[in-house]
């Protein structure tokens, strides 16, 4: 059974959000009108999922988001409006511990609850099954709680594969990046230390709505020392440059007849998610040959991108899958740990060491 505390000011929103959950199996609701009462319900209800409205009366989301980090952390989901504002606030949200975020309908909401509600189911599920970090806020926490908390004991860290396995690539190529749910905050952490003199240019495909992966693109470039764009239109491949697919559509790699070239395709059904890692990937190598290609498989529900990169481990490229020891939902990586065709299992912080072990210095862009 699936605990969920849906927080938001509006009576119809709540009703409407609760109707979805209860009409599934497996999961119990609570409700709260604001961010005060939704942290008196932190204690009384514990759920295992929060979803959190942005913009509300006396306490606003962030607000909120920020005292439940400290007070009880607990996997939050946040419901936000499709528009600049909103998408500054759910990528600030994830920044503060938030796992996932969800677009909230637009216009009449009881007129697009039923196209809205698998999205909503799966993102709750997806954040039930997310481990937040132990030492996230953990001064706070113990400055919080009089009684102390110790952190838990630290797991084991995958160990990668005898470098002498898998050596580097050679010439130009591309590295090529899938995640899901709590994917931005791991994105930021391995894009921000690969060095401005990264010679193979970087597609990312983060499922992510529509609206929300222009936003996401600007703020990741004003932190990386690599230039960051939103693929949302044919654009020519370039080292020194990370793509970001835009949302709802997906990224591909195409030919031009001046060189190959990143550009959003309209999302198909046979993909279940976009921007679809295993679409992505397989555009590649229909282009280029697998050993000028490395995958990277980081967190997220599901298994998009494992298929698709174990094909590509077996024609002979590089494949990277995040260690569980920091994802936060090992499901797209330990699918593709399970498939056997990862070369590398290595925990978050290492991914951008490897890279650039794998990626030649002196390579040119595509």
């Amino acid at each position: 059974m699936i605990k969920v505390l849906v927080v938001d000011d509006s009576p119809l929103v709540r009703k409407l959000f609760g109707r979805v959950l209860t009409e599934e199996p497996g999961f119990e609701v609570a409700f709260a009108r604001d961010g005060v009462e939704a942290l008196d319900k932190l204690e009384t209800f514990r759920p295992d999922v929060v979803t959190l409205d942005v913009n509300m009366p006396q306490m606003n989301g962030l607000d909120c988001l920020d005292r439940i980090m400290v007070q009880r952390p607990s996997p939050v989901v946040m419901v936000s409006s499709v528009t600049e504002a909103g998408a500054d606030a759910a990528l600030q949200a994830l920044r503060l511990g938030a796992v996932d975020f969800v677009a909230k309908p637009t216009g009449a909401v009881s007129l697009h609850i039923d196209t809205f509600a698998p999205t909503f189911l799966e993102k709750i599920r997806a954040a039930a099954a997310a481990k937040l970090p132990a030492s996230k806020r953990l001064r706070e926490r113990v400055q919080l709680r009089s009684s102390g908390m110790r952190p838990g004991k630290a797991r084991s860290v995958a160990l990668d594969q005898d470098e002498a396995e898998v050596g580097a690539a050679v010439g130009e190529g591309i590295v090529l990046v899938g995640t899901s749910t709590g994917g931005p905050s791991a994105l930021e952490t391995l894009l921000t230390a690969l060095p401005e003199t990264f010679a193979w240019p970087i597609l990312v495909a983060q499922h992510m709505p529509a609206g929300f992966t222009g936003a996401f693109a600007k703020r990741l470039n004003g932190v990386c020392a690599l230039d960051v764009v939103e693929a949302s239109r044919p654009l020519r491949l370039q080292s020194g440059c990370i793509y970001i697919g835009r949302g709802d559509a997906d990224i591909v790699v195409s030919r031009r007849p001046g060189g190959l070239v990143v550009m959003a395709a309209p999302a198909r059904a046979n993909y279940p998610w976009h921007p679809s890692t295993d679409r992505l990937v397989r555009s590649a190598m229909d282009l280029l040959p697998a050993s000028q290609l490395i995958g990277v498989l980081m967190t997220g529900m599901g298994n998009d991108g494992a298929e698709a990169m174990a094909e590509l481990r077996a024609k002979g490229g590089r494949t990277i899958a995040e260690a569980e020891e920091t994802a936060v939902v090992w499901g797209m990586p330990g699918e593709l740990v399970k498939a056997g065709g990862a070369d590398f299992v290595l925990p978050l912080p290492r991914i951008a060491d490897r890279l650039c072990k794998l990626v030649p210095n002196d390579a040119a862009g595509s």
